[in-house]
C-alpha cells in the first residue's frame, strides 16, 4: 500500500517554530533570514541555503531538513509477515490502524481503528484471525472513530493508557506487558502530542514493531499539542533507542524504521 508522506518541509518548520514558541521576528533574528523568506518557507518555498540557516535556529538537523525540502526521499517499503496496515480517510487527511498476529495460533492484536474499520474487519475474517484486543495509542478522534465496530464484531476488550481522558475500555499504566499468542506487547509512555500517548512495541515477528500513534512520523513527528518538549524527549528516549531494524508504524503516513529515522528525521537525526 502506497501511503504518502504525512508532513512536508513547511509542516516541519511550522511544528518546530510553534513548539518552541518562536515568532517570525524571533526566528528572523536567530537565523539571519528576512521575515519574508521565513514566511515563504512556511508556505512551502524551499531554498537549500535558507533551510541550512533555519535548521539550527529551530534545533533541527540541517541535512535532514534539506532532504525533506528536496522531497525525493521516502522510507523503504516494508512487507512483514504478521503485520498489516489499514489507511482510511478522515476529513482532509488519512489515518492508519494496524493488525499484528501470530501466524501459528492466528491470535491477533489490533492497534487503533482508524476512521473506518470495515476493511480491517474483512481482513480479520478472511484470515481467520482471533482478535485478543484493541490497543489504543491515544484517544484523538481519528484514531478511535470506529472502535465500536471492532468490539461489536469480535467481542474483544479495549486497552487505553491511564493518562488519557477516556470513558471506555480497560485502563492500564505504561510499562504493562501483554501477550497475544507467542507475541509480546510492551507499552511505553510517549506523551506530548497527547496527554497519555502510548507506543506499543511488539516482539515475536521477524522484526520488532513499534506502533507509535502520532509520536513520530516518517521524517517528522506529531504536533506537540500538550508539550512539545516532552513529545521530543519521550520519542527520543523511548522510540529512537529501539533497535535500528524496528518497524515504526505511525498514525499517519508510511511505515518507516528506527534506523532510517535516525538519518532523515529533522527532529531526531544528528542527535538533535
Amino acid at each position: 500500500m502506497h501511503i504518502p508522506i504525512e508532513d512536508f518541509y513547511e509542516d516541519v518548520i511550522a511544528k518546530a517554530a510553534r513548539g518552541l514558541g518562536f515568532s517570525t521576528s524571533h526566528l528572523s533574528e536567530l537565523s539571519g533570514l528576512g521575515k519574508k523568506a521565513i514566511r515563504d518557507a512556511m508556505r512551502g518555498n524551499f531554498v537549500e541555503e535558507e533551510a541550512k540557516k533555519l535548521a539550527p535556529a529551530l534545533n533541527l538537523d540541517a541535512d535532514a531538513l534539506v532532504l525533506l525540502g528536496k522531497g525525493n526521499w521516502r522510507p523503504a517499503d516494508i512487507e512483514l509477515p504478521g503485520l498489516a496496515v489499514f489507511n482510511t480517510p478522515f476529513g482532509d487527511m488519512t489515518v492508519n490502524a494496524f493488525v499484528v498476529w501470530d501466524s501459528s495460533t492466528k491470535e491477533a492484536a489490533v492497534f487503533d481503528s482508524g476512521a473506518d474499520a470495515s476493511e480491517m474487519l474483512c481482513f480479520i475474517k478472511s484470515e481467520g484471525l482471533k482478535v485478543g484486543g484493541v490497543w489504543v495509542t491515544h484517544t484523538h478522534g481519528d484514531h478511535i472513530e470506529d472502535i465500536g465496530s471492532i468490539v461489536t464484531e469480535t467481542g474483544c476488550p479495549v486497552y487505553v493508557g491511564d493518562k488519557e481522558l477516556a470513558n471506555f475500555g480497560e485502563s492500564f499504566a505504561a510499562g504493562r506487558e501483554f501477550s497475544v499468542g507467542s507475541l509480546r506487547i510492551g507499552s511505553l509512555l510517549t506523551w506530548g502530542h497527547a496527554k497519555g500517548g502510548i507506543t506499543f512495541v511488539v516482539t515475536g515477528l521477524s522484526r520488532p514493531v513499534a506502533v507509535v500513534g502520532d509520536a513520530l512520523f516518517a521524517q517528522s513527528m506529531g504536533g506537540g499539542m500538550v508539550s512539545y518538549k516532552d513529545a521530543l524527549e519521550t520519542s527520543a528516549s523511548e522510540i529512537m533507542t529501539l533497535p535500528d531494524d524496528t518497524v515504526i508504524c505511525p498514525g499517519h503516513g508510511p511505515m518507516t524504521s528506527v534506523g532510517e529515522e535516525k538519518l532523515v528525521n529533522p527532529f531526531f537525526a544528528g542527535g538533535t
